[in-house]
């Protein structure tokens, strides 16, 4: 009778350790079948809109993605977005971005900041690690000579040079003074902004510095007034962009207010309201109602997110490109999908899509908006070719 049971205890031992066998080939299959990409933007913190924007326009491109079915060398696979939060802080980025290698992401969306990409960039770069920014306009982001280096937004020079010019030249402001927030976004679409205006004939009447967690301007501002400048430009992003305004009108300074994408955004008419009255801001790239596919896009991230900040139709596609290129590449390993991405010909939400030898998107436009009353309103677009 024992060696009966003993049989039997065998015979069932053996049973379990075969199905135990069977669902770990089952789970090694299936995690064989996920496709990991990060995406990186300040989730928490005083830039966190502009991060949850990014984050979600990433997202909704990944839910289609996985909805409609992605086959990857003759395999379907489902793309898991996996979010981290870099606070728009160099260190933190660095920090983020070899937890992101360290989980076997193929690919990277982001970061947000210039800032942030920077440092990150070389970290991706050397794991071997494609990185598409939608949103890192720096000039330096992809002047480093790396390879896996991407972005599908124009950078500062060409945003810069429209600015100076038209500040010069629409505005008819010789005097333009010009701070920034010392950060790689900030401190290089000013020194572009700087060139532009000298270059259009204007002069700079005061060069002023800030930080990005600043709140009091009183000290640069009244160095301008003194300066009597006809225009100020401000390089960074609106959570000191507005109450930077706020302290123009009440310290009398009734200059023309100027800045660019970091200000062109839903949250500074919030936070400025009447006294950011006609500031006008530029972005990157044609209006949302003007993009190809900007009407459909806005559609379904405001049915499902909300109203859009400013970043995310960037972020949607820069995820697309990427896994578009691994499709054609039938891999997702970042060194057989690598060459595809820098072949890339891709239709867009905003626009068609292709890379020069450094990584930076071809075709180009900068837009020119007005705040009217607490609405952003279109004054023009500008396109050419990314130099």
């Amino acid at each position: 009778m024992k060696a009966v049971a003993l049989g039997r205890g065998t015979q069932i031992f053996g049973l379990i350790t075969v199905v135990l066998l069977a669902l770990n080939g089952c789970q090694q299959k299936s995690a064989s079948n996920v496709v990991r990409i990060g995406s990186v933007a300040p989730l928490t913190g005083a830039q966190s809109h502009y991060g949850k924007d990014n984050d979600n326009g990433a997202r909704l491109a990944v839910d289609e993605l996985n909805a409609k079915g992605v086959i990857i060398g003759g395999k379907k696979v489902t793309i898991e977005l996996i979010s981290e939060d870099d606070q728009a802080d160099p260190r933190t980025a660095t920090i983020v971005a070899q937890k992101l290698i360290d989980k076997q992401v193929k690919g990277v969306i982001g970061h947000l900041n210039s800032g942030t990409s920077i440092p990150a960039s070389k970290i991706y770069h050397d794991a071997g690690i494609p990185q598409i920014s939608p949103s890192a306009t720096a000039i330096a982001y992809t002047a480093q000579g790396f390879n896996s280096t991407f972005r599908v937004m124009t950078n500062d020079r060409q945003q810069g040079k429209v600015l100076g010019e038209y500040a010069v030249k629409k505005l008819g402001n010789k005097a333009v003074a010009i701070i920034d927030d010392r950060t790689a976004y900030g401190q290089g679409l000013a020194d572009e902004v700087a060139k532009a205006v000298e270059a259009a004939g204007g002069k700079i009447a005061s060069r002023q510095y800030t930080t990005d967690s600043a709140t009091d301007f009183t000290a640069i501002l009244t160095a301008i007034k003194g300066a009597n400048a006809d225009v100020v430009f401000y390089g960074g992003m609106d959570p000191q962009g507005a109450p930077l305004v706020k302290q123009m009108r009440n310290l009398g300074l009734h200059a023309n207010y100027l800045g660019a994408d970091g200000i062109k955004t839903l949250e500074y008419l919030t936070l400025a309201g009447k006294d950011g009255d006609a500031t006008i801001a530029s972005m990157p790239g044609l209006p949302l109602e003007k993009m190809p596919g900007g009407k459909e896009f806005n559609a379904k991230f405001t049915a499902k997110y909300g109203p859009i900040q400013v970043y995310a139709p960037y972020a949607y596609d820069a995820v697309n490109v990427l896994i578009d290129a691994m499709v054609r590449a039938g891999s997702s390993d970042p060194a057989k999908y690598l060459p595809e991405l820098h072949k890339t010909q891709f239709k867009g939400v905003t626009g068609d899509i292709s890379f020069d030898d450094n990584g930076d998107v071809k075709a180009v436009a900068i837009t020119l908006y007005k705040d009217v009353n607490g609405q952003w309103e279109l004054l023009e677009t500008l396109s050419g070719n990314a130099p």
